[in-house]
């Protein structure tokens, strides 16, 4: 076959180290924009991406190159550099698979955090994706 093609679309979640809310508000459209261009240098095509004052959320289409490890393991090291001293990502990940069929919910989710998390926290939301997702997972290890 001449030609590869490749939808591969994945719910990212990550949040900062210890859930500290230390990304402002203020700060928050450009770290998207930088972490977005992250995603672009690699060939990743980051669809959408959001979030508050102790996590975001991205929803990627993966290219046939380029696995969801590496390209989230990129785009946390470099944008944690940009943010400055002082600030780092929690060392893990959620990586959940969305079909086609779902992308423009995953997209007004992730759009719609703000709101979101006026109702819930971050740790009952990414429980919650675990649980979805049916992924298995250890409650005392979730966390860190």
């Amino acid at each position: 076959m001449g030609h590869s093609y490749s939808n591969v679309l994945v719910h990212v979640v990550f949040s900062t180290k210890d859930r500290a809310k230390i990304i402002p508000h203020d700060r928050q459209e450009d770290l998207w924009r930088y972490m977005s261009g992250i995603g672009k240098n690699l060939k990743v095509n980051v669809v959408t991406i959001g979030g508050i004052a102790d996590h975001m959320h991205m929803l990627i289409a993966l290219p046939g190159t380029v696995g969801h490890s590496t390209a989230i393991k990129t785009i946390k090291e470099n944008s944690s550099k940009w943010m400055g001293a002082g600030f780092s990502w929690q060392e893990g990940f959620g990586a959940f698979s969305v079909s086609d069929s779902h992308r423009d919910d995953v997209i007004a989710y992730i759009h719609n955090q703000e709101e979101h998390h006026k109702k819930r926290s971050f740790e009952e939301e990414f429980i919650a994706l675990l649980k979805a997702h049916n992924v298995d997972y250890d409650p005392r290890y979730v966390f860190g």
